[in-house]
């Protein structure tokens, strides 16, 4: 299967409100369309997670980042730009405001955390299918985060409704991506370094 047939069938299942699992920039990750509610759902089902524990979601540019935050403050664009022009390790970014997503994903002092991913595959498929993406571990909660397709457990692979093909064979070391809170005033905390 080629790769382009990959992210095809891959954003059919994410359009008919699926789950699927899918290499991102960091580990592998459960998604699904973030501004479906009913699939936010089924991902914190399958993980096994309490949903007061905030999702992240991936997207493929900084205009699409726009949709999904009220006001992205400026220091969220210098740190993008920065981030862009380093060899940095991916960093998602929690920002105050918002909108346009499942009410289940927003966190209760109303923030959500987005990552712009530059990795090939989960870029172009954030691009594909025109929404955020949500993407969280691939594993069941407290267990280790699948770091590779051959790290995901059986019982993941049967409750999705796709495991995309591309980079299945990679067997290399990827570690979750950095976490930075930034908020409207400009303070910003480190999460996860």
């Amino acid at each position: 299967m080629t790769r382009e047939e990959d992210i095809k069938k891959a954003v059919e299942v994410l359009k008919k409100g699926g789950v699927i699992l899918y290499p991102t920039d960091t580990v592998w990750g459960i998604g699904c369309d973030a501004t479906n509610a009913e699939a936010v759902k089924r991902v914190y089902d399958i993980k096994q997670r309490d949903d007061s524990k905030a999702l992240i979601c991936l997207v493929d540019s900084d205009a699409r980042m726009q949709r999904y935050v009220r006001n992205v403050p400026d220091v969220a664009w210098q740190l993008i730009d920065s981030l862009k022009e380093g060899d940095c390790k991916p960093t998602t970014l929690i920002l105050d405001g918002a909108v346009n997503l499942a009410p289940n994903l927003i966190a209760e002092d109303g923030s959500i955390a987005l990552r712009i991913t530059q990795e090939p595959f989960s870029k172009e498929l954030c691009y594909r299918f025109q929404k955020a993406l949500v993407s969280t571990s691939a594993n069941i909660s407290g267990q280790p985060a699948a770091q590779n397709y051959c790290d995901i457990s059986p019982e993941l692979l049967e409750k999705v409704d796709y495991v995309c093909w591309s980079r299945r064979q990679e067997h290399k070391p990827h570690q979750p991506s950095c976490i930075i809170r930034l908020r409207q005033n400009g303070e910003v905390t480190i999460i996860r370094p």
